[in-house]
């Protein structure tokens, strides 16, 4: 029996043949190149945009710091995330539960949800969207920051008023609704 490689179009397979136009993406949080964006608070890095995975998800590393998260909202598209370091509070239809490093938690599409840290320590933890899209959403909204763990400027009271009407305004665009509980 010989070791050769199975041709990409096999006998009877359901699988397309490989798109040669899709190329492989090597991407790491702390590059020079990686987009850090500064939201409510957080700093969010692209790993991998909708436009790398032909638009299937998206994969965002989300530096959160004490006291941060988003506010309550919903969206319809899958979210995961894997909490790689520190804890975080979970809102989920009205109820609260605390994952830390190590778990990882699914949000169905359009479920209210909102998650916070409460503790003293960072939290990190990698967010996959699908299909992808939300890193565009972010990027609009958010504010360039300098690197992963750089904290955007924290907003005066106008420039908050400023963000969350931006941010109003753009939710359906990416199928999201801010609201007032999770």
């Amino acid at each position: 029996m010989s070791n050769d490689a199975i041709p990409a179009k096999s006998i009877g397979s359901s699988i397309p043949p490989d798109d040669p136009k899709r190329t492989l993406v090597v991407t790491r949080a702390d590059a020079a190149s990686a987009q850090h964006i500064g939201l409510v608070g957080d700093t969010y890095t692209t790993l991998l945009a909708g436009k790398d995975t032909a638009g299937r998800f998206c994969l965002i590393d989300m530096h959160i710091p004490p006291a941060g998260g988003p506010p309550p909202h919903r969206h319809d598209f899958e979210e995961t995330f894997t909490i790689l370091e520190g804890e975080l509070v979970f809102t989920f239809r009205g109820v609260k539960s605390t994952a830390g490093a190590g778990d990882t938690v699914h949000i169905p599409a359009n479920a209210p949800h909102q998650f916070h840290n409460q503790s003293e320590l960072p939290a990190r933890l990698l967010c996959i969207c699908s299909p992808g899209g939300q890193e565009e959403f972010f990027a609009e909204v958010g504010v360039p920051v300098a690197t992963r763990t750089t904290a955007p400027p924290k907003p005066d009271e106008k420039a908050q008023s400023q963000f969350r009407a931006k941010a109003e305004a753009l939710a359906p665009k990416y199928k999201t609704e801010l609201l007032q509980h999770a």
